[in-house]
């Protein structure tokens, strides 16, 4: 058990020293814990090669430190320097399209270039000497934000040769790769690594295989660049060391990231998601302009909590006001600074904390607010976290409760999606995503799991959609599972070297189920179902024995089962899905409450919360939720 925190992001070198002590003053007084700094200061720490610069960071640790507060420390390795393109001019990234990312911004390097993962061990082992013992740093943070802006993919040559040599220690001979890819088809067949180019500038589009065995080694690559820095600080320091993932970046394997860390952190920007990732329709993002998507940010605290030791897991970037980057940036709706911390609360969160603690009067992101305004001003947002920290004096601790129902994320999934989507424009996201905001309008709790969890058998439903290239072990357990499982759409569509399987899909044994075919829809040709609602974007076409519990109006089967096994056969629309779900919860001993429009409920270990995203008042088994809205309840 933990009891619950605030913090904030700081930059103490974007500002006077003289000021420093009045912050952490005012920072202890609004309630906040922790303070993280550090991840964007290599330029700061080492202005010229080998001349080291700590006295300002020892100043601000020391000054933060005294003032009560713990201190997150950054490896400040998401900026290189200027200086380091002449130590590295090859470290850039290569864009798909061949074109060098250039400095100027951030994330501005490859992670496949050794020389640079050699650069980041050294400015980490140098820090982590400085202050690994340091009783005022009480966690690290690795980097920042991994894959934002794009920066997983490179086509450089350093990922060019790495590409290479990941395919040999792979395969063990070409001829076993030429087999694995299918590369008869169209003559591509490779009589050495050297030949294997990286899977870009084709005439049409590249093998599947190819691409899906490169979104592979790019994750690993990440993976490879996380560790190098963990391996540093193990040396040198005690404190739990963590990442901060995004929202919506999938083109690497948080879990396998996850397993070299103590906790995970994710940055949370509700109204930012809401405009370039969530994908919600125009209705939808007028709807919920001011208070973000209602189930995009208790996704990724599902998601993450399942990555982190013992569930562990923060917020360490949260929203407190209008962004800078995506294409509209309006202010929160009263109250909902306040909803979010305490939704992340709900799902287990240690702590929340603020990006950023004073707004900058310069560069990027000087349209970003923060709890500040620049001229040291309370911004709007100051008031709700004020309160927050307040209620946090009686609140209970951070507890767990397994949930009834768990669903299955899978990366490799959605690197298969992405090697073939088969449908423009369509996403393995997108599919979990759907069934998420589902079972969440029918008053659930869930639980997100990776494919080989190994503690399913306590779940009352196991959810399975979209994953396309499902190992062996995972069919296994799904189809030993005494409890409810869902699996599909397009569960089990590929083999893991991306063909079809002989024994056609799902190819699961004890799964009755043979796809004949596959067709994608165009978005204005829905087709019907006979319960109500229609199916979207996708169905397969089925041999099948077992029952057909629902199905098309041309009399195409879409939902089958055989005891509590079901498998669904398209990608349905949220009416088709909700009811769909309710029906197997209520078999499944689950128990449901339809929510109204926006409002949602979490359970934890002794607490009960309900959140109004809405516009509206609701009131749903007798509680009054006004807009904006958050009640807890205690369970006893």
């Amino acid at each position: 058990m933990m009891q619950r925190q605030l913090g904030t992001c700081y930059y103490p070198e974007h500002w006077p020293q003289e000021q420093w002590q009045e912050d952490a003053r005012r920072m202890v007084e609004l309630g906040l814990t922790w303070v993280r700094l550090g991840e964007f200061s290599w330029g700061v720490i080492e202005p010229q090669p080998e001349k080291l610069q700590w006295q300002w960071l020892d100043k601000a640790i020391e000054v933060l430190g005294k003032a009560g507060l713990k201190i997150i420390l950054g490896t400040p390795t998401a900026t290189p320097p200027r200086w380091m393109l002449k130590r590295h001019a090859d470290m850039l990234a290569l864009d798909v399209e061949g074109k060098v990312r250039k400095f100027g911004s951030r994330r501005h390097y490859c992670f496949s270039h050794l020389g640079y993962r050699e650069e980041a061990a050294r400015i980490t082992r140098l820090m982590a000497q400085r202050y690994g013992d340091n009783a005022h740093v009480q966690a690290w943070q690795i980097d920042n934000e991994y894959g934002c802006h794009d920066t997983t993919y490179s086509y450089s040559k350093a990922a060019e040769q790495g590409f290479r040599a990941w395919l040999k220690q792979v395969y063990g001979s070409v001829e076993a790769l030429n087999e694995a890819w299918g590369n008869v088809f169209w003559s591509m067949q490779y009589s050495d690594f050297a030949d294997i180019d990286l899977p870009n500038l084709l005439v049409t589009e590249a093998n599947p295989s190819h691409q899906l065995d490169f979104r592979r080694y790019s994750s690993d690559q990440v993976v490879a660049f996380n560790r190098a820095q963990v391996d540093v600080l193990r040396q040198y320091s005690v404190a739990p060391i963590s990442h901060n993932y995004m929202g919506r970046i999938t083109d690497f394997n948080h879990f396998d990231v996850s397993k070299d860390l103590d906790f995970v952190t994710w940055d949370s920007y509700p109204l930012g998601f809401l405009e370039d990732r969530v994908g919600a329709t125009p209705d939808n993002q007028r709807r919920y302009a001011q208070q973000g998507d209602p189930d995009f940010q208790a996704f990724h605290h599902d998601l993450y909590r399942g990555m982190g030791k013992q569930g562990r897991w923060w917020v360490m970037e949260q929203q407190p006001g209008p962004v800078n980057w995506a294409p509209y940036n309006p202010a929160p709706a009263p109250g909902m600074v306040k909803l979010w911390t305490w939704e992340a609360f709900a799902h287990g969160a240690e702590a929340v904390c603020y990006f950023r603690w004073r707004q900058a009067p310069f560069a990027q992101e000087q349209m970003h607010s923060g709890l500040l305004r620049p001229d040291s001003s309370e911004a709007a947002c100051w008031q709700e976290v004020l309160r927050v920290s307040q209620e946090l004096q009686t609140a209970a601790e951070v507890s767990h409760q397994q949930a009834p129902v768990a669903l299955m994320f899978d990366y490799d999934a959605e690197f298969a999606w992405a090697a073939e989507p088969h449908i423009g424009g369509s996403h393995y996201f997108d599919v979990v995503f759907e069934t998420y905001k589902s079972l969440r309008k029918l008053g659930l709790s869930i639980d997100i799991v990776a494919p080989d969890c190994e503690t399913l058998d306590a779940y009352k439903l196991v959810l399975a959609p979209g994953m396309m290239t499902m190992a062996e072990a995972t069919k296994q357990r799904l189809m030993d599972l005494d409890c409810a499982t869902l699996i599909g759409p397009r569960s089990g569509a590929k083999t893991h070297s991306m063909q079809i399987p002989s024994a056609l899909a799902p190819a699961i044994a004890g799964l009755d189920v043979k796809v004949l075919h596959c067709e994608s829809l165009r978005p204005d040709l829905p087709i019907e179902l006979v319960k109500g609602g229609a199916i979207k974007g996708y169905r397969e076409h089925v041999k099948t024995s077992w029952q057909v519990l629902e199905q098309s109006v041309d009399a195409v089967p879409v939902l089958l089962n055989q005891g509590h096994h079901y498998y669904l056969a398209a990608w349905l629309d949220q009416e088709a899905l909700v009811a769909i779900l309710e029906n197997i919860c209520a078999a499944a001993d689950v128990d449901t409450v339809p929510m109204p429009q926006g409002v949602r409920r979490r359970d934890t270990g002794h607490e009960r919360f309900w959140f109004n995203y809405d516009q509206q008042t609701h009131c749903v088994e007798g509680i009054e939720l006004a807009p904006g809205a958050v009640v807890r309840q205690t369970v006893p």
